[in-house]
């Protein structure tokens, strides 16, 4: 078979690029062929890596999904009428797929008794169906109860609202494991923290947490864990200025259309010699306009600031982005003249959220220094290499960097680049993963209407107990967040409630 219809690529050179990157820049028909080429055999596979800088691992991969997608490409297709596997439909079972219909199709209990109806032919109350579902939520409950908090070193809490009623929130910025989902009627100081000393029973104790501005949850968070830092949240505060930046440029753009609607009018009212009575209001439009153009245009930039310098992870250390921030801060004190209303409070509260807002930075000067120690190497070489995983692989700039890094860092760069790209899973600014929690909720609030209160047992019990579809970090899919948590395997959530699970025997499958 011939080899040479692939466009190959050109790469950096194999001491300034990794084997991973190469085969990052194959699209799909590229690895297509590079599949059929091992599969055909024409060549070792050891060429084939090396001709095309991949390793060997990823060529059989490639293979193995070409294996498969052919086996089932020719595998003979079974008759719409043929008999595929038998089920043994017992009580059990059948209390399985209520509860598989409930958490995982996201199903009212009314589609659940349709269900049973029109596929199963078998009549099932809304009682029944109510039963199960209680009873599989007293069972979560004590699971949730049990399970040891002591490997949480960074939580994230937070105030999610449901019909006008908060649920505090509490999750493991490591894991996602949320050990913490129970509506409240009151979200002040005393309310947070019994139910964070509740939870230190289970031996939850984390290094830092991280929240918004909400005054209850660090009052409370203080009364349970005196020693326990509370840092504040960077999305919260950067949306407040990124949204009033956004207000001011609409501004200016509504401020250039008034002043080009009056030239024009100016134009047709000099053609009739009408020309004065329109002059002040231009003038005024004019100004109004320079005015609006000079506040967005300086807040933008003051707003690019803030994100991609003063709280970004890779930046400079603390005590100078205390003086950036005490800057930008300034500056907008001093535009307060042009549109106070819009910008005193924003900056009041940024000024008040400074040492919270920075105190990831901290954080990261400490354990940069330990990582100096450690590799022998400068700190602010390690702040480079923190800024280079800011590229994208595929610009000329970062292979340009890697190799000037290479060069200074003696053969280290690899092991220095891995270890900060560890550093940034570890190291938390923000506590969005509460809120993307709550967007996965909200379709399961279905339930509050027929159990309760006590549905959110059952939610964050099936949640942590959930295996990852898919994720950003690989090595996370195929886990739950319970099994990320505590290191260890556990069983199917079905088998935890009490159930067996059904399994296809080897000839069905």
């Amino acid at each position: 078979m011939a080899t040479d219809v692939i466009d190959t690529p050109s790469y950096p050179d194999r001491s300034s690029a990794p084997d991973h990157c190469a085969a990052h820049g194959l699209n799909a028909e590229q690895r297509q062929h590079l599949a059929l080429q091992v599969l055909a055999r024409t060549e070792s596979v050891t060429e084939l890596a090396g001709r095309h800088q991949v390793s060997r691992q990823f060529l059989y991969r490639q293979a193995t999904q070409g294996a498969q997608a052919l086996a089932q490409a020719f595998a003979p297709q079974a008759k719409d009428e043929e008999v595929l596997f038998y089920l043994p439909v017992t009580k059990a079972w059948l209390r399985q797929v209520v509860l598989g219909l409930v958490l995982l199709c996201h199903s009212s209990f009314r589609g659940v008794i349709a269900f049973f109806r029109d596929l199963l032919d078998c009549p099932l109350s809304l009682g029944s169906v109510h039963a199960i579902v209680r009873q599989a939520v007293s069972i979560a409950h004590s699971v949730n109860a049990a399970q040891d908090l002591s490997r949480v070193r960074a939580g994230s809490h937070d105030e999610l609202f449901q019909a006008g009623l908060p649920v505090l929130t509490g999750i493991d910025l490591d894991s996602t494991y949320c050990y913490l989902l129970v509506p409240e009627a009151h979200r002040d100081a005393e309310t947070w923290g019994i139910y964070l000393l509740d939870l230190a029973e289970q031996g939850l104790h984390p290094d830092y947490t991280v929240a918004d501005g909400g005054r209850g949850i660090r009052a409370g968070q203080a009364l349970a864990w005196p020693g326990v830092p509370c840092h504040g949240d960077v999305f919260h505060g950067l949306r407040e200025l990124t949204r009033l930046s956004a207000t001011l440029e609409r501004r200016a753009y509504a401020a250039i259309a008034q002043h080009d609607a009056l030239e024009q009018q100016m134009e047709h009212a000099k053609q009739r010699r009408q020309g004065r009575a329109l002059s002040q209001r231009l003038a005024r439009a004019r100004v109004q306009e320079a005015s609006a153009l000079r506040l967005a245009d300086e807040v933008h930039t003051l707003t690019h600031w803030m994100q991609h310098d003063i709280l970004a992870l890779a930046g400079p250390d603390t005590s100078t982005r205390q003086a950036l921030y005490d800057f930008v801060m300034e500056r907008l004190q001093a535009l307060e003249t042009l549109d106070a209303p819009r910008l005193r409070p924003v900056r009041q509260r940024l000024v008040n959220q400074r040492d919270v807002l920075l105190a990831f930075a901290t954080r990261l000067d400490q354990a940069l220094d330990a990582l100096a120690q450690r590799f022998a190497v400068p700190v602010f070489r390690l702040r480079q290499v923190l800024a280079l995983q800011e590229l994208a692989p595929t610009t000329p700039a970062y292979w340009s960097q890697v190799a000037t890094l290479q060069r200074s860092l003696h053969g280290q760069f690899y092991a220095i680049d891995q270890t900060l790209r560890e550093l940034r899973h570890r190291l938390h600014r923000a506590s969005s993963l509460v809120e993307n929690l709550n967007s996965r909720l909200r379709s399961y609030f279905f339930l509050r209407r027929q159990i309760g209160p006590q549905y959110l047992d059952l939610l964050r019990f099936f949640l942590n107990h959930s295996p990852f579809s898919r994720s950003q970090h690989p090595e996370r899919v195929g886990k739950t967040p319970a099994e990320i948590l505590t290191g260890q395997a556990h069983p199917h959530w079905l088998e935890l409630l009490g159930f067996t699970r059904f399994q296809r025997s080897p000839q069905a499958a």
